[in-house]
């Protein structure tokens, strides 16, 4: 869309979200969440000796690119998709970094994992970005779309120590362009009835499908805005650009854009995860906090009709270092005490000591519960009919109504939620 120097003075903060609130967003369900230079972020996350230099990340090779780049850098000039030699030129006291992927997919995981908890309509883009429809959520959340934005922002940067920015629109063209605006570490919201207003002062590289070439064409013959193309006769814009591209960028300058948020693949694990206000060494403590999330995810399972066959815990230390450890079982289970005693296990016996920030408890290769497979010896009654009386308990009187005795003391301060994420 080029930079914002090129966009009228003052159309960027009216529409911003501040610590006194933000505009009109009735009628604005659509979430477009974008992580700030993503990768870079993360690599500083993890060296945070380098949070006052420019970081580049990307090929350091002579046919390098860049992926990514620090907004440090970026004051240098630095951008995605340049080349590195380029970037070097521009920047020489940069610290250049190679990619991490494996390391951004488990970043990214996390961070889709909190969209998840605020809604099922999570459309991914990429691992930095999604667009989330939090229409249904609302009541649930006694929120307001741009309040969720705000809670999504304080989360991520509390449970994953990384910086997002959110656009809140009526439509996923105006939430994604606001979100663009919102950079570095800010949030856009474009009332529905404004939406006109917030689009045709931008450049017509702004529209969804321009890009070079179409937006010289267009500037050539003088439609240089968003309102220009607005207002342009629609048989000179199918002269100019074709039937279908012309038609387009006229409903989308028009502010019409009916395009849904369509949800990801189905589940593929269901877990539940808690960042800790303070870090802590207390492996008893660890134990009963595993306790409470297997608890969490095994009622979600059953409440989805789902088994899972391997148990995996998560472990994120005060020095933001993260291991995940699994184990795979003879048979699918939805048993909170079968999960618990996988998860003790993995802790005790493949998790190293040192001060926890985050820990968390998941159930993968998930299937229908279907038909019952008995061990032999196994009770008639057991566990699993105990789970089942508790979740009639839990329906009538309240989540708060029975639990495990070992959780019954004190519970350790928590940044994040408790509620069970689903993963795809």
């Amino acid at each position: 869309m080029g930079r914002s120097g090129d966009l009228p003075k003052g159309l960027v903060e009216r529409y911003k979200a501040g610590p006194h609130g933000w505009p009109d967003d009735s009628g604005c369900p659509v979430l477009h969440v974008d992580m700030d230079a993503f990768y870079a972020s993360v690599e500083i996350r993890e060296r945070p000796e380098l949070a006052d230099r420019p970081v580049v990340v990307g090929g350091v090779g002579a046919r390098g690119v860049v992926s990514s780049a620090n907004y440090l850098a970026r004051g240098f000039g630095v951008r995605s998709a340049m080349p590195t030699s380029q970037a070097r030129r521009l920047c020489p006291q940069a610290v250049y970094l190679p990619p991490t992927f494996g390391l951004y997919q488990e970043v990214s995981a996390g961070v889709q994992a909190i969209f998840r908890e605020i809604t099922p309509l999570v459309e991914p883009l990429s691992l930095d970005e999604a667009f989330l429809d939090v229409a249904g959520a609302l009541r649930r959340l006694r929120s307001t779309p741009a309040g969720v934005g705000a809670e999504i922002r304080r989360r991520v940067l509390a449970e994953q120590g990384l910086v997002c920015s959110v656009g809140v629109g009526p439509t996923k063209f105006v939430a994604k362009l606001a979100s663009g605006l919102a950079k570095p570490d800010g949030m856009l919201v474009v009332p529905r009835g404004e939406v006109t207003a917030f689009l045709h002062p931008l450049p017509v590289s702004a529209l969804w499908g321009v890009g070079k070439r179409t937006a010289e064409k267009l500037v050539d013959v003088g439609l240089e805005r968003v309102a220009d193309v607005a207002a342009a006769p629609l048989p000179r814009l199918r002269r100019l650009l074709g039937t279908a591209m012309a038609e387009h960028l006229h409903a989308l300058a028009l502010g019409h854009d009916d395009r849904a948020v369509v949800p990801g693949t189905a589940e593929k694990s269901i877990g539940a995860e808690e960042t800790f206000e303070v870090d802590h060494f207390d492996r008893d403590l660890l134990r009963r906090e595993l306790l409470r999330l297997s608890e969490r995810t095994a009622a979600t399972l059953r409440e989805r009709g789902l088994r899972g066959r391997t148990v995996a815990i998560k472990v994120r230390f005060a020095d933001f270092t993260t291991i995940s450890r699994s184990k795979t079982l003879p048979v699918a289970t939805d048993v909170t005490q079968e999960i618990y005693r996988t998860a003790a296990q993995l802790l005790a016996e493949q998790t190293p000591p040192g001060a926890v920030r985050l820990i968390g408890v998941r159930v993968e290769q998930l299937g229908s519960d279907g038909a019952e497979q008995l061990l032999i010896d196994a009770p008639a009654q057991g566990w699993r009919e105990a789970d089942q009386a508790a979740d009639r308990a839990r329906t009538r009187f309240g989540a708060a109504a029975i639990r495990p005795a070992a959780l019954l003391g004190e519970r350790p301060t928590r940044v994040g939620s408790t509620e069970p994420r689903p993963e795809r």
